[in-house]
């Protein structure tokens, strides 16, 4: 029976590294000879990202001003804003536009972003604004759910709704856009201890998918986005590395699948993990699942640990 597992462990890596020199190859070179890249700049002249302050959301308005699109900046932090749109504008000699909004505060917040955005030649709209748990945590006994559970629905699904909605009109009118929706690897497979961040960005995955197939024939990109781990404040990993990329390092290689897939996880390395257990999990969602929560409970112990020392 070890023998019988080994071999199969064995077999289930060995198609994942096939599939990753697959998609390198397709991604890199057959699929921009069958797809070239599109030319950012004659989608509009402006760039939306949303929670652009810091980590990925920064590295995509930094990419979309290194394409020479104009950004608009969308934070709740008014000083963090300021200080990105400065060093965009300098750096890259483009317009920049700033707007504050706590996407935690739900619908009120909308009709000031749809108006400041109102006219505006928007060709880009990265919804990249989110939040996940402080620490794995059983749903019931999470420190404070009730915010954070409310917050994560406000930031992770809602936000990509209503920023839909405002932007995606003016892009159906002229036929083309691009709608890159950020979500997590962990809709790819089981989640426990993080269940409700888990199912949001569930939710993002599938609505891309199908907002995608729904606006294609009106000129409209539509990306979904699903990154393992990278070096952000939000990941709690201070250093990069080669299967922990920079923000800029990631967002540098999901922009070259644009136009080639529209549900990727964005970086090849990343293709590995997730990929491995997403295959066991089509021999064993159980195994996977056990893994998975073994894992959490150990990181929920050293939060909880940290926090009584503290």
């Amino acid at each position: 029976m070890l023998n019988f597992f080994s071999s199969l462990c064995t077999l289930i890596v060995s198609v994942q590294l096939l599939k990753i020199v697959y998609n390198i190859l397709y991604n890199h070179v057959i699929g921009r000879i069958l797809n070239p890249a599109p030319n950012f700049k004659k989608l509009g002249k402006w760039a939306v990202v949303t929670g652009s302050t810091d980590g990925v959301g920064k590295a995509y308005a930094e990419a979309a001003a290194k394409k020479g699109l104009d950004v608009i900046l969308i934070s709740r932090s008014k000083d963090k804003l300021e200080n990105v749109a400065q060093e965009i504008r300098e750096k890259y000699k483009v317009e920049t536009k700033i707007i504050e909004a706590d996407f935690t505060e739900g619908n009120k917040i909308y009709s000031n972003i749809e108006k400041e955005l109102y006219g505006l030649d928007i060709g880009v709209l990265v919804n990249n604004v989110g939040i996940s748990y402080p620490y794995p945590d059983y749903f019931l006994e999470l420190k404070g759910k009730e915010k954070i559970y409310h917050d994560i629905v406000q930031c992770n699904i809602v936000s990509v709704l209503a920023m839909c909605q405002i932007v995606m009109p003016g892009m159906v009118e002229k036929r083309k856009g691009l709608i890159i929706n950020v979500s997590s690897a962990t809709a790819l497979f089981p989640s426990p201890l993080l269940s409700v961040y888990g199912a949001s960005k569930m939710f993002v995955s599938k609505f891309s998918q199908d907002l995608a197939e729904e606006y294609k024939k009106k000129g409209i990109i539509v990306q979904c986005i699903l990154p393992g781990y990278v070096a952000t404040k939000m990941s709690k990993i201070k250093k990069s590395s080669f299967f922990t990329p920079s923000p800029k390092t990631y967002v540098e290689s999901a922009l070259n699948t644009v136009g080639i897939e529209s549900h990727t996880v964005g970086y090849w390395p990343h293709n590995f993990m997730p990929g491995i257990l997403t295959s066991l999990c089509n021999v064993s969602t159980s195994f996977v699942t056990w893994n998975v929560m073994r894992t959490m409970e150990q990181i929920r112990r050293r939060a909880l640990k940290l926090r009584t020392s503290n």
